[in-house]
């Protein structure tokens, strides 16, 4: 069960110190308050981790509209999934998760059928919720059906794999689970690796469960129903969460952290001064600028940093293309033309991205993904290409970013009003915030919006059935459709021929290039700080942290 506070208006006993102080002094006192290094605590500092993040979660529930992508972190350590990614060591010795091994998790074991189309998964016999109930397959079976009942995101997230209909599901038994794909399909397990196929435990579930909610999707939303390695200890929304170690968790070693608190610190700088004091673990949210200056520390600094491309991900500039004027193909390749890719990479990200402009001509060459689109800086171009398009003065418009993101996506977005206002375009800028980023890009209706999309599996075509293909996603934020797109999207997910496979992902990302819906900015780096004592830390795919491989030396 789950122990959710709201913050009531106190007075500020600070209010005597500069707001830069306040702030910083004040963030101190609440992560005191939090119970770290405190001599009342149940736990000692060394099996305590506390972890500093720039926005927090919005939902407990990954199945929940709107949830933001801070709830993956929370739904990873919460619950568990019938099977994991595997892990290796990259050559600068960081962990990271391995996309080409699947490991039983909550399944003990697991066996594919010879024609590719059936799953057996059985059930550890000894797994038990946080509340004590036993883990069965008739819960697996009750939260397949509602990751593929409930609609929007978790639905499409489940139908990546060939995961569509309840039909699909069978509790063989109390300890057997079956899966039946209508044909084979290569996403299918990794699909069941991810965030999203949770366990939920149906028996309190339904209990919360309503005659209009009978999923539970309200009660769920605060409340902990989940059996993974921590259990919910206290969330105090937009503050602070917390969480303890589930000493009965049984899908794997038992974490040598024994509790986690998770403190939302907006300021950069304030985030920066508590780690170089040494009051905080790890943060989640190193600005490029941070990070670029204590990775040219090469270690002598007070904290570490380990960066990390994020696969199979970019940050992108997107223009809706069901509003005028960005449904004109020319409107959008002059936008492309405009952006100042190299005043992006020096005064928003700060090096600390790999840069996507500047492909040669013909491009694409080859079906790697990501790879550079053939625009660059070149006024000229944009100003003819708006002529062309019929747009000789120009036109206003609004660029809206998440403020979740501000430390580069703000920088970014002023970078971008002063190059459109060369070519005669007036852009506002709105700042959204964090927690109603997700909604605001279902409207479909912000017409220029900063946003990132990675594909938590690393294909190319999943990255593109998310977020080009006309079944309009949340993450096609542009609105995109083009049959063609499609058609070669659709064929790709079940390609068994490597020519033609990759064919079709050089087809489709041609298209990308040409129609230009979004134009790639770069493709980020996770950066993560902490302090030199912490070790395990490992990256994967959802880019949050998994507590359970933290260890303090």
């Amino acid at each position: 069960m789950s122990n959710v506070h709201f913050p009531i208006r106190a007075v500020d006993p600070l209010h005597r110190f500069g707001s830069a102080t306040r702030s910083l002094a004040l963030a101190v006192m609440l992560l005191g308050a939090a119970g770290v290094a405190t001599p009342a605590m149940a736990q000692s500092r060394q099996e305590t981790l506390l972890v500093l993040v720039e926005a927090g979660a919005n939902s407990l529930d990954m199945h929940g509209v709107g949830t933001s992508s801070r709830s993956s972190l929370v739904a990873w350590n919460l619950y568990d999934r019938l099977v994991s990614f595997g892990r290796k060591t990259l050559p600068d010795g960081t962990q990271m998760y391995d996309s080409a091994t699947i490991v039983p998790e909550l399944a003990e074991s697991y066996t594919v059928s010879a024609d590719g189309k059936s799953f057996i998964f059985k059930i550890r016999q000894n797994a038990k919720f946080h509340d004590g109930a036993p883990v069965t397959a008739h819960d697996v079976k009750w939260s397949y059906d509602r990751a593929v009942s409930v609609g929007g995101f978790p639905t499409f997230q489940m139908a990546a794999g060939s995961l569509t209909k309840p039909e699909q599901f069978t509790a063989v038994d109390d300890y057997t689970f079956r899966v039946d794909l209508p044909k084979a399909d290569k996403l299918a397990l990794p699909d069941m690796a991810v965030v999203v196929p949770a366990i939920y435990n149906s028996k309190l579930a339904k209990k919360n469960a309503t005659e209009k909610d009978p999923w539970a999707m309200e009660w769920m939303k605060t409340n902990d129903a989940g059996g993974g390695a921590y259990k919910l200890d206290k969330w105090i929304p937009g503050q602070e969460i917390s969480f303890t170690r589930f000493d009965d968790w049984k899908s794997g070693p038992l974490p040598k952290i024994k509790r986690v608190v998770m403190r939302e610190v907006p300021s950069a700088g304030n985030r920066r001064a508590l780690m170089e004091r040494g009051d905080a673990d790890v943060t989640l949210d190193t600005p490029q600028k941070d990070a670029s200056e204590i990775f040219a520390e090469k270690g002598s600094g007070k904290y570490l940093v380990v960066g990390v491309p994020i696969e199979n991900s970019l940050k992108y500039l997107g223009m809706v293309t069901t509003q005028k004027p960005f449904d004109n193909v020319k409107v959008r390749q002059a936008i492309a033309y405009a952006v100042p890719f190299a005043q992006i990479a020096n005064s928003a990200i700060y090096g600390r991205g790999r840069m996507m402009n500047a492909a040669p001509a013909g491009a694409p060459k080859d079906a790697s993904w990501p790879q550079p689109f053939p625009y660059d800086t070149d006024l000229g171009k944009a100003k003819a290409l708006l002529v062309e398009a019929g747009y000789p003065d120009g036109f206003e418009t609004t660029i809206s970013f998440d403020m979740g993101e501000a430390t580069a996506d703000e920088p970014t977005a002023v970078l971008l009003q002063e190059a459109l206002a060369k070519i005669g375009i007036k852009a506002s800028i709105e700042k959204i915030p964090s927690a109603n980023f997700r909604n605001a890009m279902l409207q479909k209706n912000r017409s220029l919006h900063l946003a990132s999309f990675g594909g938590w599996l690393n294909y190319p075509d999943y990255f593109f059935f998310w977020g080009y293909h006309g079944q309009n996603a949340v993450f096609n934020t542009m609105s995109y459709q083009n049959p063609k797109m499609d058609a070669l999207i659709e064929a790709s997910r079940y390609e068994t021929d490597p020519v033609k496979y990759k064919e079709q992902m050089m087809g489709f990302i041609k298209l990308a290039m040409d129609d230009v819906p979004r134009v790639p900015l770069y493709q980020q780096m996770l950066d993560v700080g902490m302090q030199k004592n912490v070790k395990g830390y490992t990256y994967w795919f959802h880019r949050q942290l998994d507590f359970r491989q933290f260890e303090k030396q």
